[in-house]
């Protein structure tokens, strides 16, 4: 998340917005056969981070989007560069 820290709270966001807000993208991704997500074509840690990025950006002031598919392996979308 980016944004200013709250005073009152010490956070930008509250984790439970941010699930709330990903709660349908979760619906349309666990237990799916990635191949078959609608909009999401070649299922690459780097093409699901942007589709999410995609579709949580205008209602979270995202920073990042991190997918891992291991402890190791995995990749950040930092939204389209200017």
């Amino acid at each position: 998340m980016a944004g200013p820290v709250g005073e009152d709270t010490g956070w930008v966001m509250d984790f439970a917005d941010i699930k709330h807000a990903f709660a349908p993208l979760h619906d349309q991704l666990d237990h799916r056969y990635l191949n078959e997500v609608a909009g999401l074509g070649n299922p690459t840690s780097e093409n699901l981070a942007r589709w999410i990025w995609d579709r949580l950006a205008a209602e979270l002031p995202l920073s990042e989007v991190v997918v891992r598919e291991t402890c190791t392996s995995g990749c950040a979308y930092r939204g389209k560069e200017a």
